[in-house]
């Protein structure tokens, strides 16, 4: 990961606007999860809604928790976690899903049509997502949040969106960053090899 330091505090700072990530964070270590990251769509969303002028948590669907647990790769597991999440955040009001990334292997095909390496660490997930700049985390350290963005912040503030070529699915793709280019309209779509403005896609 290679973030200039004033970027990257910059990015924490933003992300912190939103008092639900805020909060995520602050009650994360009470979980004791294994490997447990704040990722994706409540963070990069945030600085979109803050550079669209927009309060900073709105039109965010749900807050998603990555954690690694190689112990047990079960369903029930997993939704166990997922319990004790919404329990622990159930006076903010908001959808917050756990994913155990040990198991994305075993069902990813059955829900999205590709199939999926068995992963080492959250981390592995996180560098996975459809659109790359997108890739991005945060996780409670001692001198405050720590940032994970493997592909750097630059796409997020710039708008530009781009497919991930480590797990490049072009319809996948597309698909959702149309949906972002139509919640967020100054975003810019490529299809890695065309720039394109708006969901004309």
């Amino acid at each position: 990961m290679n973030v200039a330091p004033a970027l990257a505090q910059r990015f924490i700072d933003d992300a912190l606007r939103n008092d639900h990530n805020r909060a995520i964070l602050q009650r994360l270590p009470a979980l004791a999860l294994p490997d447990a990251w704040l990722v994706a769509g409540c963070l990069f969303q945030t600085v979109w809604n803050l550079q669209a002028g927009r309060a900073p948590d709105a039109g965010i669907r749900d807050y998603d928790l990555f954690y690694f647990d190689g112990s047990d790769l079960s369903e029930a597991a997993e939704a166990a976690v997922g319990a004790r999440v919404q329990a622990l955040l159930a006076d903010r009001g908001i959808v917050v899903e756990a994913k155990n990334q040990a198991r994305v292997h075993t069902w990813y095909r059955a829900w999205f049509g590709h199939d999926y390496p068995a992963l080492g660490s959250a981390r592995d997930g996180i560098d996975r997502f459809l659109v790359a700049g997108t890739c991005v985390a945060l996780q409670p350290g001692p001198q405050g949040p720590v940032l994970y963005a493997p592909y750097g912040l630059e796409a997020i503030y710039q708008g530009v969106l781009a497919p991930n070529p480590l797990c490049d699915h072009r319809a996948l793709y597309l698909r959702k960053a149309a949906d972002y280019a139509d919640r967020w309209p100054g975003l810019r779509l490529t299809a890695g090899t065309t720039e394109t403005a708006g969901t004309n896609v």
